[in-house]
């Protein structure tokens, strides 16, 4: 399993009581120690679904409604007044799964907090594809939870195990699963991942089978399912917002909206975790601001010349890592590298006219 650890005070070999009904609600010590400085007769409370007004919440006396605050996404903890019934804070999270919100703006879109893994559920057909593999591993790297590929639809195909392989070498370590989102015996592999107080999120575009995968992981109907194009594989989306359901005897499941844009910001470290045989190589280079284009002594390109590098690999790299740069730069940057840039190629021009 490839959990990073996290900052700060969760690493302390302090372990404070949970109650065993908060612990099945996934309330872990990391949470409990945050209590030390809540008010008197503060309650904690899981965020279950989240509509305009309010949020429906989970506790350790059943399940209640709050109004809504900013700020919050599905998972989180809350601290509820004990007179008012109001929310005073969100406790720390301990993973945040977020993008860029779709767009050209800069807000960034809360998808699930405190998932202890997150499934990244492709299918075996025209919806897998690497590169977008590769922008949800990123992205779950960055937000501290553990990445499991589930490709479904391995009925319909006749060599599931080549996407498994696939999906397998895109990180070190990586777990990926072939299965039929139908048959429960299969389904039922990814259970490893469902414990008690566990939280499991599913993530991935339209059609690929997440809200099917959704009702066989729960024994039946909880989610509606919708059919997908021969032709392209594509689907409808079935899954309007993000709510997190209970497993019978088990853990809590997070289903999403399927996702086909991706947008990377401030996922430097997660970008890192994918390309770690690129960055590690890059180490070698020369120069330390090595763009890994022409500069001499770069690493990158010499063991792409010498057939030890994938170069369509290296230009995923790239261009996550320019993305990942240029989204994280303020509006004023923006226009100061358009400005710069422009200037080079005016003066690219006027050279190129010289000659």
């Amino acid at each position: 399993m490839n959990r990073r650890k996290l900052p700060g005070f969760l690493n302390t070999p302090v372990r404070p009581q949970v109650s065993s009904g908060l612990s099945e609600l996934g309330f872990k010590p990391f949470f409990q120690q945050q209590m030390a400085d809540a008010a008197d007769g503060a309650a904690p409370a899981r965020i279950t679904a989240i509509h305009r007004s309010q949020f429906d919440l989970i506790s350790a006396d059943g399940p209640l409604t709050c109004p809504a605050i900013d700020g919050a996404a599905v998972g989180d903890w809350l601290l509820l007044d004990p007179e008012t019934g109001l929310s005073t804070a969100i406790l720390k999270r301990a993973s945040l799964f977020r993008r860029r919100a779709p767009g050209t703006g800069r807000e960034t879109q809360l998808i699930a907090a405190n998932i202890d893994t997150l499934f990244i559920v492709t299918s075996c057909n025209h919806d897998f594809n690497i590169a977008r593999l590769e922008r949800f591993l990123a992205l779950a790297n960055e937000a501290n939870t553990t990445p499991v590929i589930i490709l479904t639809k391995a009925d319909l195909t006749d060599d599931p195990d080549s996407y498994r392989t696939q999906a397998q070498s895109l990180q070190p370590g990586l777990v990926a699963e072939t299965i039929d989102a139908t048959n429960a015996a299969e389904v039922n592999r990814l259970r490893a991942w469902c414990g008690l107080g566990e939280t499991v999120a599913l993530a991935g575009s339209s059609g690929v089978g997440k809200s099917t995968l959704a009702n066989t992981l729960a024994g039946g109907g909880l989610m509606q399912t919708g059919a997908i194009r021969e032709d392209d594989s594509k689907g409808r989306h079935t899954t309007s917002h993000r709510q997190m359901l209970r497993l019978p005897g088990a853990g809590w499941l997070i289903d999403t909206p399927g996702m086909r844009e991706l947008q990377i910001s401030d996922a430097q470290d997660g970008i890192d975790m994918v390309f770690q045989d690129l960055t590690d190589i890059a180490a070698h280079c020369r120069f330390r601001d090595c763009q890994h284009e022409s500069e001499p002594g770069c690493a990158i390109q010499a063991a792409a010349k010498a057939g030890q590098l994938d170069t369509a690999r290296i230009a995923r790299w790239q261009k996550l890592r320019s993305e990942d740069a240029f989204n994280a730069q303020s509006p004023s940057e923006r226009r100061a590298a358009g400005k710069a840039l422009g200037k080079v190629i005016k003066q690219a021009k006027r050279i190129k006219r010289k000659k």
